[in-house]
């Protein structure tokens, strides 16, 4: 499956974004999805995560609270509303998805086969 992210931006602390990715090429409905974000100098880290069905999502301790992931497989999108930002929310972040027959979500890169391209989040204080 091939992996498209947009909608990052710069936005003030305090403000919202919300991101978007979206999948061809595959039965997405067979995708687990997770998104994962880079800062600068630091390394990759995931953020948030959605089973197959949408019935099992996932957050970093750092965003819970702030941040909701959904999917529309109709759609053959995920989304991440970002809310609350922060400066250090600032980085690119990245969608990836794995096939799986279970409502797992798991938080770490090498179980994601599929990644699509960054997308830039800016949060200025």
């Amino acid at each position: 499956v091939q992996l498209q992210a947009c909608g990052g931006g710069l936005v003030q602390a305090g403000g919202s974004l919300t991101l978007s990715c979206t999948a061809s090429g595959g039965a997405f409905s067979n995708y687990a999805v997770g998104w994962f974000r880079q800062a600068p100098g630091k390394e990759r880290e995931f953020v948030s995560g959605i089973s197959r069905a949408g019935t099992v999502r996932r957050y970093a301790v750092s965003v819970k609270g702030r941040f909701t992931v959904s999917r529309d497989n109709a759609k053959n999108t995920v989304y991440l509303q970002m809310s609350t930002l922060k400066p250090e929310d600032t980085a690119a972040y990245y969608c990836a998805a794995r096939t799986t027959v279970t409502g797992a979500v798991l938080m770490e890169e090498p179980s994601y086969r599929s990644w699509g391209q960054g997308t830039q989040v800016t949060v200025s204080s």
